[in-house]
Parts: C-alpha cells; structure tokens; sequence
C-alpha cells in the first residue's frame, strides 16, 4: 500500500506516529492479556476459597459423607459475581455427596496448581451450554472408621471475567489513546517548529524576483538542511553565469551582425544605383561575398550558443577521434585546394567519449582558421594520436600569433592586430568551450623554432583519458 502526503509536516508526522501507533498496539495488547493473567488469578483465587469453604463443611460420620452446606454458605461468593456458581462433593469411592450430578469432569492430564499449597487443579470446560471456570479440590477427611481423599468441583460462568476483561481493555485503550493524541499535539507542535526555517527559506525563494540571484544564507537553517541551500546556492550560480553568458551572447551577436547587414544594404544600394553592367555585376559580387560571411558568422555564432556553458553536450558515445578527423579533412580539402594549400593528415589510433556533433565542430574551426591565416600556397597539417589520452593537433605555416596575444583570441571577436583575413574573431572561442565540455584543454604554441620561415602556429587540444 503506497501511502500519498502532499507536505512535509504530515509526512513527518505520519512516520513519526506509526511506529508509535504500533508501539502502543503492541502495548495494549501486552497489558491486556497481562490483566486477563490478572484477572484469571484473582477469580482462581475465589474459585479455590469457595472450594475451601465447601470443604471445611464436609464431614465424616462413620462410612458416609456428610455435606452440611446451606445456600448462605456461597451466597458471599455469589453477591459480587455477574456469573453463575456450580459445585459437586464426591465421597470416598466417587459417589454424588453433594450438588450436581452432571458437573463435568476433569480433563485427563490437568496438572496441579503450583501457586497455591493445595491439592487444586483448574480447567476450563462447558457446562449447561455454557463455558465455565472450575476448580477441582482434593480434600483429606478422616473419621473414626474410614479416611480418604474427597473431591470438591467448584465452576463458574465467565460473564464475571469478559465483563473485567472489556473494562481493563477500555481502560487501557482509553489511556493508550489519549497519550497517542497528547504526543501527536507535542509532534505536530515541534515538527512545525523544526520546519519553521525551511519555510521562511520557501518564503525568500518565493518572494524574490526573477533577475535576484543572491546566494541564500546557510546559517538560517539546521545543518541538516545546508547541503541543500548549498546545491541551491551552487545551481543559483550557474543559473546567473549562463544567463550572462546569455546576454553577453545577444550584445556580441546584435553588435556583430549590425556591421554585415550595414554593408549589405549599403552594397545592394550600389547595385540598385549601378549605370553599367559591370558596376551592378560587382555590386552583386561584393553582396556574394558579404552574404557568405553572414552565413558564416550565423554559423558560428550557433555554434557558440550550442557550445555555451550550461547547455551540456549532446548525445554521449563512444568516438573514434581519428576516423572523425579523417573525415573532417576530406570535408575541407576542397577548400584547401581552392586555396592552393596542402592539407594533410597523421593519425594513430585514438578513442573518446564525447558528442560526435560538437567535436566535428572543434575540428573544422581549427582547419578553417589554419586555412584561412595560414597563407594561400602554405601547409596544413591534422594529427591524432595519443593512445589512452587522446590529443589533436592543428599545424600551419603562417605568421602565427605572437605569445603576448595567444590569451586573448580566445575571447569572443578579438582579432589579431594587423590581420587581413577575413574572419569574425570566433573560431578559437568556439574551440575553447568545445573542448571544456569534454575536460580538455588547449595550448598554442610556435610551430618552427629554428627561425627558418614563418613561425606557424600548432593549436592542440589534449583530451582526459579514456574512461573504461
């Protein structure tokens, strides 16, 4: 049985009362059955003094038995009794000497009272329809001419019991019940005081506006409770670094497509005011090349958004770094031959877990940016390798990027000083949140040291090692 609480405070409440509720159950039922053992001992009791009053009106004359026993001498015993009271005498060999003849016997077997230093045994058994309480109570008698043991049967009906028995059971419910409500009220009381923080906690959270991500003080609720406020701090602050990675996002991007979109209207107005063909034919081209640029920063700049801190990756699964690079080569080398740059490609096997998709990504802005600083007629060369720690690596033969500046084109929109390349200044950008996606990290560094030639650059990216 699934048990549904729609708050905390009952839910406490109820786990904190059941096991009482059992306890208490548990309890009844032992005083109970400890007030019937009572209980039974004490009607015994009666049941072995009326025995004892029977008998100390039995007497022997010669062989015959005689029972002097008038009806006031169990009258006292049946005053106080809801129940009915029988007895039987049985003389020396058995014969009826007193009360009735059909009182049932003894069970075989029935073992002798030890409570009392007596020779009394007690059964249960039916009498009349009815179930009964008896004693059985052998008496010596002794006379001038015989001597023997004589039995003395003494039962009654169990309404006198039952009716002790449902007033112990009340009265033990009755106190039971009142305690399970008096702790209850305290439980409920304390329990509402305990939760007293959290609910002022479920107040502030409810209360703050939107853009409020102030950490929430962890010293207002039981240390219990700080880890929570802590994990809530932890997402509150991610929550507010992508949101500002969000907006810093939307200014670079509105900033950055302002410019293309200028030059487009003012390079379709050339083309709309052209007098020859030719003019209009060269409009037509620059508004060619401005449209691909705009498709490429598009491009990137989804690239980036998908590429954010906070957005996570992709689909998981088990990549074949080489394969992919293999691929992402043959992808470019159009490029490359357009260019008139030799692309080529070293590999070894290398394996990781990551999003296919943003790697494929990481890669081609790395070809990309090599083919595009690198010079027309130059070299560009991928490689993969790295075994149980995977690493790719770029390498042209260009200028390069001197070692002041190598921190700074990671940032959104930087461009080398000096730079004539078309470029939009988030290739490198985009790489760097690749890679932190996956636990990798990227270095540039000088790809000649000899001094022969231009330095090159080798952008790498070294990868963690391969889970199991």
């Amino acid at each position: 049985m699934t048990f549904r609480v729609t708050t905390l405070r009952w839910s406490l409440l109820l786990w904190l009362l059941l096991p009482l509720g059992v306890a208490v159950a548990v309890s009844a039922v032992a005083a109970y059955r400890g007030a019937i053992g009572a209980a039974n001992l004490a009607y015994d009791r009666t049941l072995l003094a009326s025995a004892r009053s029977i008998a100390e009106r039995v007497t022997l004359e010669g062989e015959r038995l005689v029972v002097d026993l008038p009806f006031a001498a169990i009258d006292p015993f049946e005053a106080d009794n809801l129940g009915r009271i029988y007895y039987k005498v049985t003389g020396l060999a058995g014969e009826l000497a007193s009360g009735y003849d059909d009182f049932p016997a003894m069970p075989p077997r029935t073992p002798r009272s030890e409570v009392y230093p007596a020779l009394v045994h007690f059964y249960d058994g039916r009498y009349r329809g009815e179930p009964i309480r008896a004693a059985l109570l052998f008496q010596p008698v002794a006379g001038e001419g015989a001597s023997g043991m004589v039995r003395i049967h003494v039962g009654e009906t169990l309404e006198s019991r039952r009716a002790f028995a449902r007033s112990v059971l009340l009265d033990t419910l009755l106190r039971q019940g009142l305690l399970v409500l008096l702790v209850a009220v305290l439980t409920l009381l304390a329990v509402h005081r305990a939760l007293a923080p959290l609910l002022r906690l479920r107040e502030e959270v409810a209360g703050r506006e939107p853009d409020d991500l102030r950490p929430f003080e962890e010293g207002r609720v039981h240390r219990e409770l700080r880890p929570m406020v802590a994990a809530l701090n932890l997402h509150t602050d991610r929550l507010g670094r992508l949101l500002d990675s969000r907006r810093r996002f939307i200014t670079d991007a509105s900033h950055q497509l302002r410019t293309p979109l200028a030059a487009l209207k003012t390079q379709a107005q050339m083309a709309l005011r052209g007098q020859s063909a030719g003019q209009v034919r060269e409009a037509v081209q620059a508004i060619h090349g401005t449209t691909d640029e705009m498709v490429r920063l598009a491009n990137q700049l989804l690239a980036l958004a998908r590429a954010e801190p906070g957005t996570g990756t992709g689909s998981l699964a088990d990549v074949d770094l080489a394969a992919l690079a293999r691929q992402v080569c043959l992808d470019w080398s159009p490029e490359a031959l357009g260019q008139k740059v030799d692309l080529a490609f070293e590999e070894a096997p290398a394996r990781l877990r990551g999003d296919a998709v943003m790697l494929r990504e990481l890669l081609a802005n790395l070809v990309d940016n090599a083919l595009r600083y690198g010079g027309r007629g130059g070299a560009v060369t991928v490689r993969v390798g790295g075994g149980e720690r995977p690493w790719l690596e770029v390498e042209d033969r260009g200028p390069g990027i001197p070692p002041e500046l190598r921190a700074r084109v990671f940032e959104r929109f930087y461009r080398v000083p000096g730079q004539l390349a078309p470029g939009t200044g988030l290739g490198l950008a985009i790489v760097r949140e690749i890679a932190r996606q996956h636990g990798a990290g990227v270095e540039l560094r000088e790809a000649r040291g000899d001094g022969s030639g231009p330095p090159g650059l080798v952008a790498r990216v070294n990868f963690p090692a391969a889970g199991p």
